[in-house]
């Protein structure tokens, strides 16, 4: 392993910001500051030297909720989360059908729109027919929760006027009851069954694909939030055993099995199986993912009082509940004796009572542990469940770029949540005042992974304007400090992964995962925080993104919503 002495660097440490310079040698950083020198000074030969040009040197950031495979399955294919409008969706589509056509491929796939493009959030069929054809198109959203099809795939898959909506699922329907081509949650399933699923070189090759993002990025290391199979996509798990076979995962990575919602309690065997494959093979495969609700923007979050419609008059509709709660706390107690680690995905404050009342049930049952259960999204907290975060010990799994003004929440979430509760949404500071553990994460493919937005959003509580200039924040009361938001996503992440010892701080011994930035956001204008970018990503002191060499990614245009 190579050594290198990184100079002229500000280092984002645990004392502070530090203006030395950082010693890495053999994949661990070595010394930091005058030891740095003298040990490169002894050294038998010259290091190399990096030049970080007066940019913030960091930690590898690490993202606590991520979902590599599908992000690069979506790059692969028809991508459309680089825009934003029904018009330019259309596009790239018909586009994409022509050129599959020509392949004899059935199927028109990808993925990556948002619901904010169409009006109510709900996409036709006629539409897709107008650029597919008489083809089958199955097009997820970004966030994985609404799929839009075809009218040859609604004939293909048996969805008429008369299909009964699944219990955890919606058919859209227009005023005569027939479907429009709009399928939210487990109503996909009816249509994604019939879907060509990807291949295990395909999926070989979206890790590839999405781990050189992340590099491009600066993110060294993250929780995988679905390491099973889900609707369009098969099992992951192979995938990531034949890459560390290969030594082509480089990143650290701890992955979180898929709980079937489909299925009970019979599964946790199957759990305990995999995850004992996936350790002899070398790949920490320690959590378990349970889905518990799905998102405000469809309604589907699970709330404590129903939504409200256009009017501000109560629905009815309090969302939904995927696993019944008494079922819940019962598999939270079953997993937890078992050593694993829960990663709920909760995103109304229904779903997160729900959630913490599982973690409380298991202490209850099991005694207190360290085991860093954490709940993900967590986009409406009721202030009587803030608190008990820090008193179960669960990590809130943040994904700040949501917590922002823009079409999704303006006008698909506020509106139905009505005042009172909207307020309660990603109260990120009132968990870190409560003692609460913060990791920052992106959900990835549902928006950018790029953790310099990321940040930006979670200090400034509004988008990054181009110019630097100051926007609107949401909600500001609920934002963190800069150096609160780069620890949540570098070293929070990592202590979420049980990691914190080997990564996610630049300290001596730990591993050398180092993020070299254009500029050191500590003395620019916080609103300009999102305009550093990453010129240099080392992995176990190995170079792995130089952007001096290589095309930076974009982040594209991005909104809310969860997986």
């Amino acid at each position: 392993m190579s050594t290198t002495l990184v100079v002229n660097g500000r280092l984002f440490t645990p004392a502070g910001v530090l203006d030395e310079p950082l010693l890495l040698s053999g994949g661990r950083i070595a010394a930091i500051g005058d030891a740095a020198r003298d040990a490169a000074s002894a050294a038998g030969s010259r290091p190399a030297e990096l030049d970080a040009a007066g940019g913030l040197v960091l930690p590898g950031f690490q993202d606590c909720h991520a979902h590599p495979h599908h992000a690069g399955l979506d790059i692969l294919s028809c991508d459309l989360s680089q825009h934003t409008t029904r018009e330019e969706y259309l596009g790239l589509i018909g586009d994409h059908a022509a050129a599959t056509a020509a392949s004899g491929e059935e199927w028109v796939t990808g993925g990556g729109w948002s619901m904010d493009a169409f009006p109510g959030g709900i996409a036709t069929a006629a539409d897709l027919d107008a650029v597919v054809g008489d083809r089958p198109a199955y097009f997820p959203t970004r966030d994985g929760h609404t799929a839009w099809v075809s009218s040859a795939a609604l004939r293909l898959a048996g969805v008429t006027r008369d299909t009964p909506d699944p219990a955890d699922g919606r058919i859209e329907r227009d005023a005569a009851g027939e479907p429009v081509g709009t399928l939210q949650e487990g109503a996909m399933r009816i249509v994604a069954q019939h879907v060509p699923l990807a291949t295990q070189d395909d999926l070989d090759a979206a890790m590839r694909m999405a781990q050189q993002r992340l590099f491009a990025w600066g993110v060294t290391g993250w929780q995988d939030a679905i390491v099973g199979a889900t609707n369009e996509v098969p099992d992951t798990l192979d995938s990531y055993l034949r890459l560390v076979a290969s030594g082509e995962l480089k990143a650290r990575v701890v992955g979180a099995l898929w709980w079937d919602r489909t299925r009970g309690l019979e599964q946790v065997e199957e759990l305990v199986a995999k995850r004992e494959r996936a350790a002899a093979a070398g790949f920490r495969a320690t959590a378990v993912k349970i889905m518990q609700d799905g998102v405000a923007e469809n309604f589907t979050a699970g709330m404590l009082e129903p939504y409200l419609d256009a009017c501000g008059c109560p629905t009815g509709n309090a969302g939904k509940s995927f696993v019944d709660p008494e079922v819940l706390r019962e598999a939270c107690t079953r997993l937890d004796a078992l050593g694993f680690q829960l990663h709920v995905h909760a995103l109304g404050d229904r779903a997160v009572r729900e959630a913490l009342d599982g973690v409380e049930a298991a202490r209850r049952a099991n005694g207190p542990r360290d085991a860093r259960h954490t709940l993900a999204h967590i986009q409406v907290v009721h202030p009587d469940d803030v608190p008990r975060f820090a008193e179960l010990g669960v990590v809130a799994n943040m994904q700040p770029l949501w917590a922002r003004h823009e079409a999704q929440m303006d006008e698909l979430t506020i509106p139905f949540l009505g005042a009172r509760r909207a307020v309660n949404q990603y109260p990120f500071g009132s968990l870190h005042r409560a003692g609460a553990a913060l990791a920052s994460g992106s959900d990835w493919p549902v928006s950018t992974a790029n953790p310099l937005e990321i940040v930006h959003t979670a200090v400034n509580r509004a988008r990054v304007a181009s110019d630097g200039r100051w926007l609107a924040p949401f909600l500001g009361e609920q934002a963190l400090s800069l150096a609160d938001a780069l620890t949540a996503h570098t070293l929070g992440t990592a202590h979420l992964n049980f990691d914190e010892a080997h990564s996610g701080s630049l300290e001596v011994g730990k591993a050398a995962d180092v993020v070299v930035l254009d500029r050191d956001p500590f003395a620019h204008p916080l609103p300009e925080i999102g305009l550093a970018r990453v010129t240099t990503t080392l992995v176990g002191g190995e170079v792995v993104f130089d952007a001096t060499s290589t095309a930076s990614p974009t982040g594209g245009p991005q909104t809310a919503g969860a997986r």
